[in-house]
This record gives structure tokens, sequence and C-alpha cells, in this order.
């Protein structure tokens, strides 16, 4: 059992990987523990866009009548909305297998460690064992709900996102701790089926790695659908002895008690480093991830890691770029460092949210001068015709050179529009050339010509 590459763990940056190796003629394998595609697939970005889909229908018939539509009441079938999620999921699994086929990627179900010598030790279900080598070793085991030392998870009232995409029937109340993605996404969902949504955030915003005006946008749109959102708060400890759950929260005022069916925990992930062998190999770690240089090397030549367990952004299409980068320098071939700086984040509440690049506030602190522009959806046509008028786009340029700094969006579909953005800073693209590349109206996307436009004091439609 010798291989050019195995890669442990199957998820977007492992399963990735091993297609780009078998693709440069690499004899690889693959071992996964639980199911093809690992996280993102089965528990994460694909499941929960689909539970977000049923709760946006929910929402457009509820509001059916602001179309000239008529319609009788509708009613969430809960448990139906959990099952499509899990069949969207299952399908996408699927896909992979048949991907791994089609490369000829050997696929070893088991819990794989890494051992010195370039080998792989695979415990299989069954408690059966198996070594296998290789000259080159990736490590993408990704990453696990974060528990917080005051709130331990007990998987029925105190909930990590696993749990919260398949609870049995539909709390009539919860308590979401943590407004990252995660947390902001689940807000939407359960708000819109009818749950009361409490989120309670540490820091002063909420999407806290987003620029400021996103952050006060989003508080906006989520009181305007009846979330309550709490800043610059903390959970100090949660009593489930009772029916419910009674919520001890940390404010600038003081204590509070929040009662509630169910407490989310959405304080984000941390990496899956435990138990896979780094310590007996000798691969170092720092703060809890696996140290590497920029084509993924960790300390010990021939073994390497990727995704949510090394330093960048713990996000899907992060892992499957650096699975990418990490297989071609391997192949002998010349790829190009990641630019973690040009990298999107999309968030898929409703109003969804797309960023790249700096914030305003980073911006400056990098010392630049600044010309920023900002574009209402109020002002849109397109938004206007879709009943999507809430949010805006902001783009950030440097004064002197032009040089285009970062986007910041909140609105309908503008997860779809932020590609734009990332192509044109991967160009190098000026602001003169975003204003002057004309934009198809009436569309979303003709907001970033506009918000160019404010920036270089030439908007038309403000």
């Amino acid at each position: 059992m010798n291989y050019d590459v195995i890669i442990i763990g199957s998820g977007p940056g492992g399963y990735v990987a091993a297609i780009r190796a078998s693709q440069l003629g690499l004899k690889t394998a693959v071992v996964e523990r639980e199911s093809l595609g690992g996280i993102c697939l089965n528990w994460g970005c694909i499941p929960t866009k689909a539970l977000l889909k049923s709760a946006q229908v929910f929402e457009y018939i509820n509001h059916a009548a602001d179309y000239g539509i008529k319609t009788a009441a509708p009613e969430a079938d809960f448990a139906a909305v959990v099952k499509r999620s899990r069949g969207v999921a299952d399908g996408m699994s699927k896909g992979v297998q048949f991907l791994m086929k089609k490369n000829k990627i050997d696929v070893i179900m088991g819990t794989g460690k890494v051992k010195p010598g370039n080998k792989v030790e695979v415990k299989g279900a069954d408690g059966s064992q198996k070594e296998l080598t290789a000259k080159n070793i990736i490590l993408a085991t990704g990453g696990r709900s974060k528990e917080l030392p005051s709130l331990k998870q007990d998987g029925k009232k105190v909930i990590g996102y696993r749990q919260a995409m398949v609870l049995p029937e539909q709390p009539k109340s919860m308590v979401i701790v943590g407004s990252g993605a995660i947390g902001v996404e689940f807000a939407y969902f359960y708000a819109t089926m009818g749950t009361k949504v409490t989120v309670v955030e540490f820091l002063d915003n909420i999407v806290p790695v987003e620029d400021e005006d996103i952050s006060k946008q989003l508080l906006r749109s989520f009181k305007k659908v009846g979330i309550d959102v709490m800043t610059s708060s903390s959970v100090e400890s949660v009593d489930t002895s009772g029916a419910g759950c009674k919520v001890q929260v940390k404010t600038a005022s003081g204590m509070q008690t929040l009662e509630c069916d169910i407490v989310l925990s959405a304080a984000g992930v941390v990496a899956n480093i435990e138990n896979i062998g780094l310590e007996e190999t000798g691969i170092k770690t720092e703060k809890g991830k696996v140290v590497v240089d920029e084509f993924y090397n960790t300390s010990v030549k021939g073994y390497y890691a990727i995704g949510d367990i090394v330093g960048g952004q713990a996000l899907a299409h992060v892992a499957s770029a650096e699975g990418i980068i990490c297989v071609e320098k391997i192949a002998g071939q010349s790829p190009e460092p990641l630019d973690y700086n040009n990298i999107p984040g999309c968030t898929y509440c409703t109003p969804e949210i797309a960023s790249v690049g700096y914030t305003e506030k980073a911006a400056k602190a990098a010392g630049y001068e600044l010309k920023i522009g900002k574009f209402p959806f109020s002002a849109s046509g397109k938004a206007s015709a879709a009943g999507a008028k809430d949010g805006f786009i902001k783009m950030i340029y440097d004064a002197k050179y032009g040089e285009l700094l970062g986007a910041h969006m909140i609105g309908a579909n503008v997860t779809e529009m932020i590609a734009e953005i990332v192509v044109a800073r991967k160009l190098e693209t000026t602001g003169h050339e975003m204003l002057k590349a004309v934009h198809p109206h009436p569309t979303m996307s003709e907001a970033i010509m506009e918000a160019t436009a404010d920036a270089y004091g030439e908007v038309i439609h403000l």
C-alpha cells in the first residue's frame, strides 16, 4: 500500500487536493473516518444553504401579497425542511464518491494517524488496522464546533451547528451565542421559520470580521425582522435543569437572565489536530494550528497540512486553493503562493454579506489615504423591482494610485457578485478602470460601478 500522496481528510481541502494530485499523475489515496466531502458537504456549507433556501421560500410566500400574489397562509413543515437539507448533502457526498472513482483515487475508510517514516496508520470502525506509506502525506483534518468553558454542549439543549441542522422539532425560542457566519445564518433560518431568536455577541459588533458599516446594516435588518441582538455581552452560565434553558448573560448594564428552549453555541471552530500523530512525528504546532510555509510544508519533510488546521481563513474555498497549490508544488510545478488578502468571505443570511480585501478601519491602519464610495440598493432599479432594497455596496480605493483595496456588500445575492472584485483585485484594476467598465442595467451589480463613481465624485443615481 505505497502511494505518491496520501491525504487524511476528504473535505473541500482533501478531496480537491486528491483530484488535482491524480490529474498530475500521482498515485493518490484519501483516508476518511466519516463521509466523503467532510464537514462542508455533509454538515456545513451545502446543507446549511439548503436550510436557508427553504427559509427564504417561506419568507417569499409570507410576503407574496407585496408582489400582487394572493396565497393561503403557508405552513412550514420543519421535519421536511431538515429532510430536504440532508438529501442535498447526501447527493453532494455521492458526487464526491463518483469523482474519486473517476480519478482512480483509493478511498480508505477509517481514522488516519501520521507516523514517522512517511507512514499513515488507519484504524477502521470495526477495529481493524492497516499501515500505508507515501512519499507525501497531506493533513486535511478540518475543524469542529468550538466549545466555550461556560457553554458545555450536551447535544440536546446546548448544541453546536451539527445538531442545529437536524433538530427533531423546531424550538419556540433559541439563544445563539456568537454572531459570525454560522451564528447569523442560523439566526436568520430559525427566526424566519418562526422561532424567537436572540443573538449574544461578546464583541461590540455582530459579524465582527466585517466592515463596521456592514455590521450596522445587518443589525438594522435583523431588528426589523424581530431578531434580538445583544452586543458587548457574554454568556456566563446555562442552567438546563428545568424544561428549557436559563441563560445568564453579562452585559454592560449588569446580568440578565434569558429563557429559551435551545442554546446554540456558534463561537467559531477549532482545528482537529489531536490524536493524528503530530507529536510522535515531530510536526510543530502553534496556537492550536499546524505551522506551515507558503507551500504547506510542515516542520517535517514529506508532511504537509492544509485547510482549517493551518493559519489562513477557515473557509472551504481557501482549503481547496491550498490543496491545489500544495500538490502542484509536490508535482514539481511552480504555483503562486495564495494571497490571503484577496480571499472573499460570504455569509448567507438575508440580507447576504460578501467582502474581500481591506475594511475601512484596516486600510486606514495600514496607512492608506482613501477614496470611499457607497451605493444603497434603495437607489437600485433592479433591487426595487425585486423587493430587495435592504443593503448597499461599499468600495474602498487608495487615493494615490487608485488601487482597489476592498469591497463590502450587504444585500440580495451579493455572494454571487463578489467574484468580480476578487478578479479585479487579482488583475490590479484601478478605480478609474472599474468606473469605466460598463455594467448592465438593470442589475444589482451596477451598484459596484455606482459605488465606485461615488468614491470619485461622479455618481449619477444618488
